[in-house]
């Protein structure tokens, strides 16, 4: 069955609009307009508005899908072609000292992150390799939790045989924290060295599972505790309910979303200043984005941008507002660096720098807020301990049926996190988009923590928190039929029908992905997915890829066609 390319990309729930050149530079010319118009207005350090300047790259950011990556429509294949704490209101004994100006200090966990291993004088970032006769000191890191070797060799600037250690190093795989590393300086030394967050404060991990969003709003009593919204048609959720909301379907920390939401425009403990600010809270200022739930959604897809690219070595460097560019200092954990990139979208670097860690700035804030959230990290990480490996799963299907492997591994819930999402549609002769007859199956004993909106998600610890252990997420399950929150499951039980509610799809099918200790993981990275002995390697765009066993390989095609039929 032919595919094709439309204007609107409909791809595994998120629907990306791709411009003609004509209609972005009238809508760039429009923007910049704007922000000429009200280029006077710049934001304090603290609970600002928005940077004007930003309007313009933000704006095009969201609404012109990547050059080059649009993928053809899915197409359901018709036959085959082969065989619970309360979290404590804001109170002065909260209030942090005023922190310093950053100093070069390495992650504050103990043996992680980034010393000289000789002493003398190190170059300036420059942007460039220093001349051989500059050779600087080798640099010594001790890894940290997430830590791979391709992804190292990327922000250090080096190639994995140029990292040297006392043990061999998998070449793909998870590398044990604290071990030391020596690499070669060919970068100099780079600026804003300090940590910021530790990694458990920007993903929805153990350190905030038993938070609650409700109560402590109520408790800050700002504008948000009696904010309402239409999230989707017909459908009112309160500010908690949206910041939870968007916490659960981004597994980003609450705390972090709180944190920046009020840095931005006072709504968790005031109300806004700006009447702009009620529409767009946050200031990113998209028309098609407006409201909390997609002002915070964006926040979300720019945090795991930041964390998950660094996590794969994929970004390396920050661009400003006003186009100046900055190399992330390599011993950075993900944490720190996802919070850098966020803001960077909205400030200038002098402003950045206080927004962070001046005495009003954003660290300040959280500690306001939260407390420390290094010493809540002291109890949770590292967040993936030694030897983890992924338990025994199943395909999503019963065995001896025949479905097709429509998409390779792809993005796990939305812009931002990494490729760790299959897709299977079962080979029915349904009409596309028709709730199917066939059902989705569980790959794994658990419990199910979720139950909603075309997804279910079950935590196989089953101690009932989906911020701890092991969780699978499927999307696109009708609603007819699906399990209900707070049953226990078996391997192979019915969890729902595939179709295409949960998002937007143009087929019939189930989306699978996996998240441990609240980290979205890759399907084709240090802790692939397996299933039923089928293991996943992705293509070299999203949604290409395939499945290989014994030697057999399943081909991902978005129609069903030849050589994507797969039986358990």
């Amino acid at each position: 069955m032919a595919t094709h390319f439309q204007r609107v990309s409909l791809i595994s729930g998120v629907g990306f609009i791709r411009c003609r050149a004509w209609q972005v530079a009238l809508l760039g010319c429009l923007l910049l307009g704007l922000a000429v118009g009200l280029a006077c207005n710049f934001p304090s350090p603290r609970r600002s508005p928005f940077d004007p300047t930003v309007t313009v790259q933000q704006t095009l950011a969201f609404l012109v899908f990547p050059t080059g990556s649009a993928q053809p429509t899915f197409t359901i294949p018709l036959f085959p072609t082969d065989l619970p704490i309360a979290w404590p209101s804001p109170s002065p004994e909260m209030f942090a000292s005023p922190l310093p100006p950053p100093q070069p200090t390495a992650t504050p966990y103990p043996f992680w992150g980034l010393q000289t291993a000789t002493a003398g004088p190190r170059q300036p970032y420059s942007g460039r390799t220093p001349d051989p006769e500059a050779t600087l000191p080798p640099i010594t890191y001790w890894t940290q939790p997430g830590d791979t070797s391709p992804a190292l060799a990327a922000r250090f600037g080096v190639s994995p045989e140029q990292i040297s250690a006392a043990q061999p190093l998998p070449a793909d795989g998870l590398l044990p924290p604290g071990l030391p590393l020596v690499i070669p300086n060919v970068l100099g030394e780079l600026p804003y060295p300090s940590a910021l967050l530790p990694d458990s404060a920007v993903v929805y991990s153990p350190a905030a599972a038993g938070f609650r969003v409700e109560t402590f709003a109520a408790q800050a009593g700002g504008y948000l505790s009696t904010y309402v919204e239409e999230v989707d048609a017909g459908e009112w959720e309160s500010g908690p309910e949206i910041v939870q909301r968007v916490a659960l379907e981004t597994s980003v920390n609450p705390q972090l979303l709180l944190t920046f939401l009020e840095y931005r425009s006072h709504w968790v403990l005031g109300q806004p200043a700006d009447p702009a600010q009620v529409d767009y809270p946050i200031g990113f200022y998209v028309p098609e984005y407006l409201g909390l739930y997609k002002e915070l959604s964006l926040v979300a897809k720019q945090l795991n941008i930041g964390y998950y690219g660094w996590r794969q070595g994929t970004l390396v460097e920050l661009e400003f507002p006003d186009h100046t560019h900055i190399r992330l200092s390599p011993g950075l954990n993900a944490g720190s660096v996802a919070l850098q990139a966020l803001t960077s979208k909205f400030y200038r670097q002098e402003a950045w720098l206080d927004a962070l860690f001046g005495p009003q700035g954003l660290l300040a804030l959280y500690n306001e807020l939260f407390g420390d959230p290094w010493q809540s990290a002291a109890s949770v990480e590292p967040l993936f301990p030694t030897g983890l490996a992924q338990p025994t799963l199943e395909l999503p299907f019963a065995p001896g049926q025949l479905w097709s492997l429509t998409a390779g591994p792809h993005t796990a819930w939305t812009t931002g996190t990494p490729r760790g999402a299959l897709d299977f549609a079962p080979i029915t002769g349904e009409p596309p988009c028709a709730i199917s007859t066939a059902w989705a199956t569980a790959s794994a004993p658990g419990l199910v923590v979720r139950s909603g909106r075309g997804v279910v998600a079950l935590d196989l610890d089953g101690d009932g928190l989906e911020q701890t252990g092991w969780v699978l997420i499927y999307m696109h399950l009708a609603e007819d039929e699906r399990i209900a929150f707070g049953d226990w499951v078996d391997v192979d039980a019915p969890l729902g029908h595939p179709s295409c509610e949960g998002g937007t799809t143009t087929g019939t099918h189930v989306h699978l992905a996996r998240k441990y200790n609240g980290e979205w993981l890759a399907a084709d990275g240090p802790l692939p997915l397996v299933l039923s002995g089928w293991v996943a390697h992705a293509g070299e765009r999203p949604f290409d890829g395939f499945l290989e066993k014994d030697g057999q390989i399943v081909t991902a095609r978005p129609d069903g066609s030849h050589g994507s039929t797969i039986v358990r």
